[in-house]
């Protein structure tokens, strides 16, 4: 008997493919194509897989197929690993993505350091979020013309990648894609236990200055890119991440000349106040994703904060109140021209602030105008809810002595079936089957008073083609037999 597994190693004698070396034909490593009259041997040979049997009185075009078979085994094993290899890379580089997307969000505001944790470990971030944090940033340069949004998201990921790697030796850190196509690091220090925190993080930023320059070279070097560094070396509190943020990229956009090759580092003792107005898109943007998922709680406890800090800017000549306020009605006046809202909310006081006494009015008018906004989406949701409801149970009434199974009516209204069944217990307080016996049951006792109707063709009419199932329905929900009920009406 020939035994073929994959990977083809041909001994000439039993001897030689069994015992050269020590080789085992039949262990998981060794693949083989041998040949053995004891049984011991074939029975230890079916215990393994792919493996394929052979007589010797088969001859070669047997074997040579069993061969192909195997190569063609292992190729294709081959090409399932290449494929594990991509999908793990295009894994990394979601998760990069992921984790860019969720610090986009924190620097719209703050989070309980409880959430941070959450959101820490089902995202792999690999930060402490009870530790403080260095931030830098980098603005990328292209050396290359007309090159492509894919090229820069390339390029970020692979100085991501790469100067994750130049920090490993003496910092956690972490490389995130900003909305502007720039590279933030957050970083925190491999903690020295023989040193304080104070002179531990001091001892980082010198490391990073040195490092950063290293990158810069390597990215100048070897992808023509020239990457501009801005490090805040004071250690920053999560809560105060927004903040702080903020200031780098004002510090960065100021730097002296073009900041080719430059690593800047900045104190938040010598930074100015932050930019409210940067800070302010990045809200309103978050205002915006509120209002269009209807988002009321959070929408309006946005709008409170931004309210704040009209009150904070009362002194300052209300500049930034009167970008606060065309920011907040511009948003509120799109949401309006796309779903042509017109005819159900006024806009002419929205693009006139002076329409207004004070800025506590003009603020209280633009939280009206955005309450009244997300009324209308919740009355538009029932009102829709109730159609597709009132179109389910019409469907039901007319055609009771169908099949009416979930999935069938969910197709109906072009809903998948799981929320089709919550949104109609929801709008009529009961079940969907519940609901379907109870027509049913209407029903039948309507055809059973007409005598010139058997039982059974009653039970087809509401949908059982059994005699004997309808009678059980039947009694089960009235206590009686459908000819009890029959009898009983004739009386």
């Amino acid at each position: 008997m020939h035994v073929v597994r994959r990977q083809v190693r041909v001994g000439s004698t039993p001897e030689r493919a069994r015992w050269a070396d020590g080789y085992d034909p039949f262990s998981q490593e060794g693949q083989c194509l041998t040949g053995h009259n004891d049984f011991d041997y074939v029975y230890q040979a079916i215990q393994s897989t792919g493996v394929s049997y052979l007589l010797k009185s088969e001859g070669y075009e047997k074997i040579i197929h069993a061969v192909t078979n195997a190569i063609a085994e292992l190729e294709s094993s081959l090409k399932f690993n290449h494929l594990i290899q991509k999908s793990e890379e295009k894994l990394t580089t979601l998760e990069t993505l992921a984790q860019g997307s969720f610090f986009q969000y924190l620097f719209q505001g703050t989070r309980a350091v409880g959430e941070l944790e959450d959101d820490f470990r089902k995202l792999g971030i690999s930060l402490d979020p009870t530790l403080p944090v260095l931030i830098a940033l980098g603005d990328l340069q292209h050396h290359a013309p007309n090159h492509s949004f894919a090229d820069r998201q390339e390029a970020a990921l692979a100085v991501k990648f790469l100067s994750e790697s130049f920090l490993a030796e003496r910092a956690a850190a972490l490389g995130i894609i900003d909305r502007y196509g720039d590279l933030i690091w957050l970083i925190q220090p491999i903690r020295d236990t023989d040193m304080g925190a104070e002179e531990d993080f001091a001892r980082t930023v010198k490391f990073l200055e040195g490092k950063f320059e290293l990158l810069q070279h390597a990215c100048t070097d070897s992808m023509q890119l020239t990457v501009s560094i801005t490090l805040c070396c004071d250690p920053c509190d999560w809560k105060k991440l927004s903040e702080v943020y903020d200031r780098i990229r004002r510090e960065q956009h100021l730097r002296a000349g073009d900041g080719t090759q430059m690593v800047q580092t900045v104190s938040m003792g010598t930074v100015e106040t932050a930019a409210k107005s940067r800070s302010l898109r990045d809200k309103a943007e978050a205002l915006a994703a509120h209002l269009d998922s209807g988002r009321r709680g959070e929408f309006l406890e946005l709008l409170e904060e931004l309210g704040g800090l009209v009150l904070d800017d009362r002194g300052g000549g209300g500049q930034f109140f009167v970008e606060l306020y065309f920011t907040i009605a511009l948003l509120l006046l799109s949401y309006i021209n796309r779903w042509e809202l017109h005819d159900k909310v006024a806009t002419i006081s929205l693009m006139r602030s002076d329409m207004h006494t004070s800025w506590y009015e003009s603020f209280e008018f633009l939280k009206r105008t955005a309450e009244s906004l997300f009324d209308l989406r919740r009355n538009g949701e029932r009102n829709r809810a109730a159609a597709a409801i009132g179109k389910v149970r019409l469907y039901i009434d007319n055609h009771i002595g169908e099949d009416l199974s979930l999935v069938r009516l969910a197709k109906v209204i072009h809903f998948n079936p799981s929320y089709l069944s919550r949104l109609f217990k929801q709008e009529c307080g009961l079940n969907l089957s519940e609901y379907i016996e109870k027509v049913r049951i209407e029903k039948a006792r309507e055809l059973l008073k007409q005598d010139e109707l058997k039982i059974a063709e009653v039970g087809v009419l509401v949908g059982y083609e059994a005699s004997h199932s309808f009678t059980r329905f039947f009694k089960k929900t009235t206590g009686v037999t459908p000819q009890e009920y029959r009898d009983a009406m004739r009386k």
